[in-house]
């Protein structure tokens, strides 16, 4: 299973990609930047990138940090933008989308709810191996982190159970019931 994990922002919206084979493995991460865009333009830009990077890694699914309820009213509006255009991009390309806490995220990985930047790091890092650039910026970190989150709250397909190994039939005896009434 591959997810794209999300973690939407105003100016900078992580994402990252981890692919759940045999074994955990580092696809990809990087940062979608608005830089200067406003309004339309910077959900356009989210949204064409997000595209972009569906497109060319084909993940099965798409995992996103649900908001935390913000003291400023217009950085929570802005921020409730970013992802709905992450949820339209999964929407378009057929995705299930998941949504996690700040803290179910920070549990899954550390082991801890209220983890800092620097032990959410460290954790992805240690568990999907060497293949992580110890440079990616925090959003990218905080996505795979997302992306981890998922594959390991998901449930897990369970083999099927082996066939029953079918007894030997017994031949059937004829008993007599003397004296039983029909």
């Amino acid at each position: 299973m591959r997810v794209l994990g999300v973690d939407p922002g105003n100016a900078v919206t992580g994402f990252g990609i981890v692919d759940r084979g045999s074994v955990l493995a580092y696809v990809t991460a990087g940062t979608i930047r608005a830089g200067t865009l406003r309004g339309p333009a910077r959900l356009a830009a989210i949204y064409e990138k997000l595209i972009t990077v569906i497109d060319a890694h084909t993940p099965d699914a798409i995992s996103l940090e649900r908001s935390f309820v913000a003291v400023n009213i217009q950085s929570a509006f802005k921020l409730g933008e970013a992802r709905a255009m992450v949820m339209l991009a999964a929407a378009h390309r057929g995705l299930e989308l998941f949504e996690y806490t700040p803290n179910d995220v920070k549990l899954s990985i550390a082991g801890y709810g209220h983890a800092d930047k620097r032990q959410v790091k460290e954790m992805v890092q240690r568990t999907i191996g060497a293949s992580v650039p110890d440079d990616l910026a925090e959003d990218a970190t905080d996505a795979l982190a997302i992306s981890l989150c998922h594959l390991f709250r998901a449930k897990m397909p369970r083999p099927l159970p082996p066939p029953r190994k079918a007894l030997p039939r017994r031949p059937v005896r004829s008993v007599s019931l003397a004296g039983a009434k029909p």
